[in-house]
């Protein structure tokens, strides 16, 4: 019975975490490029009290033996990347990658730092920056007589300025890809920082070598799903109630011992 409890309270403690995630799922249910986090239970340690296949007598083997569990944990969070929906704006500066890749940021510290949030803005001296105040990078500088700013499919920005008819290319906006963006850190301002689990930045060109094209006045909504969430906050709850359980169950029947022996 003692054992009982211990294992429940590790029950308790992984649906708190699970809880947590799925409550910072919902919080960014609005936040431009969020990806949705999924918690990952592992079963504890095992105590063998009878070994599976250990002979029983000289001629017969135990077929599955005696093995006792400790609990459980949540051995980590995984980033899920699927691709938000795109939502069209009336604002230029705003962008999304339809498909694979980031747009690679320039951090105050000079970390390269990767996001999926195309929401930018022009600082005092014309130069393309997420809302933080962070600059993309490559850098692009907008002159101050632009008429029209246009980003093509494949990150080419060209301008027309004040009193000229052709359109003038200032740069090239380049995405990068990751082996295994599930493995990048999550550092909070919609930013990722490249992880030896992710593996180094694949940088190229938006639409070659498998990633996805930028698309102008057009943003990726979070991937979170309200109802899937809320099904899986329904299950983690009752899963807790569950552990909860357990304990009180436990917990009388150490009084019912105590009480009469």
């Amino acid at each position: 019975m003692l054992s009982a409890l211990w294992v429940s309270k590790t029950g308790l403690s992984a649906q708190d975490i699970n809880l947590r995630t799925i409550s910072n799922n919902l919080a960014n249910v609005s936040t431009t490029g969020f990806k949705k986090d999924r918690a990952e239970f592992q079963d504890l340690l095992y105590q063998i009290v009878r070994q599976p296949g250990a002979q029983s007598t000289q001629n017969t083997e135990l077929p599955t033996g005696l093995q006792l569990g400790t609990g459980v944990r949540i051995v980590g969070t995984q980033k899920i990347f699927t691709t938000g929906s795109l939502q069209t704006t009336d604002q230029p500066l705003d962008m999304a990658i339809n498909g694979r890749g980031f747009f690679q940021i320039m951090t105050p510290d000079g970390t390269i730092a990767y996001t999926r949030d195309g929401t930018f803005h022009l600082d005092a001296d014309g130069q393309i920056v997420t809302a933080s105040g962070y600059e993309l990078e490559p850098a692009i500088v907008v002159p101050p007589e632009t008429q029209t700013f246009t980003v093509g499919e494949d990150g080419t920005v060209s301008i027309t300025m004040a009193g000229q008819a052709a359109a003038q290319v200032i740069g090239n906006i380049q995405t990068a890809d990751f082996i295994n963006p599930a493995g990048l850190q999550a550092i909070g301002n919609n930013l990722f920082l490249e992880t030896f689990s992710s593996g180094a930045p694949q940088v190229s060109q938006p639409g070659n070598n498998g990633l996805g094209t930028v698309l102008q006045n057009t943003l990726e909504t979070s991937n979170v799903s309200v109802v899937e969430e809320l099904v899986n906050m329904i299950t983690t709850q009752r899963a807790y109630e569950m552990n909860s359980k357990v304990i009180s169950t436990a917990d009388q029947m150490m009084g019912y011992l105590n009480q009469n022996l």
